[in-house]
Parts: structure tokens; C-alpha cells; sequence
């Protein structure tokens, strides 16, 4: 549908902490609103802000932003553009009311995630990386990391936002007064929760990246400035993946050859998220084991009897750590 409509897309997101005092009112007002205007993406409205990512009509982006700025705390901004548009990266509208919208685990009623860090844009978190004194944190999840990641920067082994947080408190402990704490993630959402959370437990000195990534790599690009990130950047949507530098620093969890694409297992009740080449694609039919692949030889009635009853995320949320990846599991 989208591909007969012909019409070009514009893929972007943003995010804004802030104190929603009706969430699910707004939650219906941006969807009538985005509705109309053949908005498609996911979206996350919570009491403590806004997260959306997004695809629009190009022809009707100024009616969209037109309309961001008649609600108070997102006038004026900033939205980034993917690097990399692509017509089906989003083929729906999501709009849902969450606890919040970066799940962090805390029960902290004194925590105001508004009282953020410092913000940096590109040329300034160049400046910052490259100070000795300087500790660079990675606020994104291994899956993430593993295919593209500042240089020099800590990437903690997490599956979750909510498991950095502590493990990078109590690594950092020592370093709370005197060191410089530095923060990045794709967008920025997750590091402005970071570092206000940091600030919250008594670090001195703490910075992030405003914009994440994606702003980062169109500020180097704009203003020719040396390239610190390397690989590619993670994106939640239907590409995975926005190409940064031609680095490829990840491996095929089944083989090992050097690839970063990552792909979901053919098998619906896998879905496992994983890297795979090209050879082992079309060895494994799209599939991350034996068992998998011999799965989607059956007919639909069989696959979707086998799925009854059972929880079909066992492997779903393992996001390449399941124990069929023998390559990944030799590292």
C-alpha cells in the first residue's frame, strides 16, 4: 500500500521528558491528530514525557510540525531525520500509554528526570572524548554496541536500560567527583535519563550527546568534523541498521565471517534477533538453528498448532544470546 501510494516518507524521531498530567487524553489527541495526517510509527506517552518514532508524509511534514509546536513543551523540538530513509520503516501507528517511557526499574519518588546533565553537540563531545579525564559510557544494549560504538567507550554487556544503571554506578563509584562522566545513546532519550539519574546519585561532573548518534553523525557530516563513531548504528525500526562509517565490526553469530546485519529468525515462535551473513542465510533459510529451520518446512496449520499454549518469546527477548548461536557463545 504504502508503495502504491507513491508517495515519499520522511522516517524520524524524537523525545521530551516532561510532566503529562493526563497521559491517555493526550495519548488520543495525538493519534486522531496523527491519524489524519497519514502519520505511521511507535509511540510512547507516559507521565514523564513523550517518545516517538516515526514515518510522514513528506508533503505533509509542516502540517505535522505545525502541530508539535501547538503543544507546549514540543514546541520548537528537535526532531531527528533518519540517515537513511527508507519507505517501510514503519507500516502502522502505535500510539501507547506507558508507566514511562524508558523503563528504568526505579521506584525513586525524590528521582525528577528533568534535572538532566549537560548537553553537548558533536564538535564538543569530540572535545570531551578526547580528554584523558574523560570516562565515555555507552548507554545502549549489547545487540547495539556490538555493531557500532564511539571509540574508546565503555559498552557494558546489558539486555536492558534498567541493568546499566546500577552496574555502571557501582564500576564508577570512585570516579563520581573528579571524573568526567559521558554519555550517548542512539537518539539521546536513554542518556538524558542516565545522566539526570547520575546526577540524582551524586555525580559531579555529567555530559551527554544531544541527539544521540543520529544528530552526532549529521553535525560531522555538516560541519566536516572528525568521525569518532565506528560501524553502524542500531535503529529500532524495520531497517535495524543506519550505515555510519564502512567499519564492520561485528561477526555472524553462526560462522563468524565479519557482518553486522541483523536480522529475526524465520520461525514465528522464535523471532530470535541475531547477526547473520549472507552464506549462512541462505544455508539456515533465514533461521538461527537446525530446529528452527526445520520448523518452517511445515505447513502454516502445523507451525501455528506447535505455537499453542506455549509462550512464543522464549527466544524473542534473548536478542542474540540464544544458546544455538555457536559462534556468539565461543566469544
Amino acid at each position: 500500500m504504502l508503495e502504491e501510494a507513491g508517495t515519499e516518507r520522511l522516517t524520524l524521531s524524537f523525545y521530551q521528558y516532561a510532566h503529562i498530567g493526563n497521559p491517555q487524553l493526550f495519548r488520543d489527541h495525538l493519534f486522531l491528530t496523527w491519524n489524519a495526517l497519514e502519520v505511521l510509527g511507535r509511540i510512547y506517552v507516559a507521565q514523564e514525557g513523550i517518545n516517538a518514532q516515526l514515518s510522514v508524509p513528506a508533503p505533509r511534514f509542516e502540517e505535522f510540525k505545525a502541530h508539535l509546536d501547538e503543544v507546549t513543551f514540543l514546541k520548537d523540538i528537535r526532531l531527528n531525520i533518519a540517515i537513511e530513509q527508507d519507505l517501510k520503516s514503519f507500516l502502522k501507528l502505535k500510539v501507547k500509554v506507558r508507566d514511562k517511557i524508558v523503563a528504568d526499574g526505579l521506584n525513586d519518588k525524590t528521582f525528577d528526570v528533568t534535572q538532566k546533565g549537560q548537553h553537548l553537540n558533536a564538535e564538543g563531545f569530540n572535545d570531551m572524548l578526547a580528554d584523558p579525564n574523560t570516562i565515555c559510557v555507552d548507554m545502549r544494549n549489547h545487540y547495539e554496541s556490538e555493531i557500532g560504538h564511539f571509540k574508546g567507550a565503555v559498552t557494558p554487556d546489558v539486555d536492558t536500560f534498567r541493568d546499566s544503571l546500577p552496574i555502571i554506578e557501582e564500576d564508577l563509584e570512585a570516579q563520581k567527583e573528579d571524573k568526567n562522566l559521558l554519555m550517548y545513546c542512539t537518539g539521546g532519550i536513554r542518556c538524558e535519563k542516565a545522566s539526570a539519574y547520575f546526577k540524582h546519585k551524586g555525580f559531579k561532573n555529567v555530559y551527554q550527546l544531544e541527539g544521540g548518534i543520529i544528530e552526532y553523525t549529521r553535525q560531522v557530516k555538516d560541519q566536516n568534523l572528525e568521525n569518532k563513531f565506528v560501524g553502524k548504528n542500531f535503529v529500532f525500526d524495520e531497517r535495524r541498521g543506519e550505515r555510519i562509517t564502512d567499519d564492520v565490526v561485528a561477526h555472524c553469530h553462526q560462522c563468524g565471517t565479519s557482518c553486522d546485519t541483523h536480522v529475526n529468525c524465520a520461525n514465528e515462535a522464535c523471532h530470535l534477533l541475531f547477526i547473520q551473513c549472507e552464506s549462512c542465510k541462505e544455508q539456515m533459510q533465514n533461521c538461527c538453528s537446525d530446529a528452527c529451520k526445520e520448523i518452517i518446512q511445515l505447513s502454516f496449520e502445523e507451525q501455528k498448532n506447535l505455537r499453542k499454549g506455549t509462550h512464543n518469546s522464549n527466544k524473542i527477548f534473548k536478542k542474540g544470546r540464544s544458546a544455538v548461536l555457536k559462534f556468539k557463545n565461543q566469544q
